[in-house]
């Protein structure tokens, strides 16, 4: 239990929440092309994990508490679409980019025992040694209720973080990712779909990715000459895709 600790393969949300999902068999978007192309054709796909960038951590950390885990009040920027909480922050939580970051500054907590998931965004520590954010958001793991119509949580498009990674217990213990993961795009477009519920940009551009399309790795792709745990990424982007969650770098 604490960062770092072992979920042993545990799927966030019912089997049949979208995250959860195979979608591998579904018809493909009419405009697909022309979305693919606004985000990048010849542009890799980037892991934003596992490694360091000028010397803070990249990727975005989760902490496991238990249900006994003190909950404490949070100050929001954006109080009127965050859930008020209180939020089991432990004393000293990773904060995604470190302490000293300027980025997102996520921190989220699975509380292990009552399986619910706790998001912050931009989390700061304040002058009398609480805590404020920008939103905050509260999801039931045992439940597909979404965010109401409109609002954000701790990531743009509305959507839980935590489903959307790639999770070390996942792929290197459980040996299958079996749900979506997450990616940015830099341009997105003022809408959103199904599931996600907020959209953050002021752009009508039908031919930019809204907040929530999901996209898939061919099922033509050739994965056998990668490594076995780089081959349980790209089983899972074949078979539940990746969902646009927030805006950022192209297919980060």
């Amino acid at each position: 239990v604490g960062d770092g600790a072992s979920l042993q393969g545990r799927r966030p949300f019912p089997d049949n929440n979208p995250w959860n999902q195979d979608i591998s068999g579904m018809p493909v978007d009419p405009n697909s092309n022309n979305l693919i192309a606004s985000i990048g054709v010849t542009r890799g796909m980037h892991a934003d994990f596992g490694t360091f960038w000028e010397n803070a951590p990249i990727g975005i950390p989760y902490t496991v508490v238990r249900g006994s885990q003190p909950r404490v009040p949070v100050i929001f920027e954006y109080a009127d679409e965050s859930d008020t909480g209180p939020y089991p922050i432990p004393a000293n939580p990773p904060i995604e980019g470190g302490p000293n970051s300027f980025g997102d500054r996520h921190v989220l907590m699975v509380d292990i025992d009552n399986w619910m998931l706790y998001e912050l965004y931009s989390v700061y520590r304040t002058t009398s040694g609480g805590w404020r954010a920008g939103s905050g958001a509260i999801f039931n793991l045992n439940s597909n209720a979404l965010r109401p119509a409109g609002w954000t949580s701790a990531d743009a498009a509305g959507l839980p973080i935590f489903p959307g990674l790639v999770r070390y217990d996942e792929v290197m213990e459980l040996g299958e990712i079996r749900h979506a993961l997450r990616f940015t795009v830099q341009r997105s477009r003022r809408a959103y779909v199904y599931p996600a519920t907020h959209f953050a940009s002021t752009q009508t551009d039908p031919n930019l990715p809204p907040m929530g399309m999901r996209v898939r790795l061919k099922a033509s792709i050739d994965i056998s000459r990668f490594s076995a745990p780089v081959q349980v990424i790209l089983r899972a982007l074949k078979k539940y895709g990746m969902m646009v969650a927030d805006n950022g770098s192209n297919w980060y």
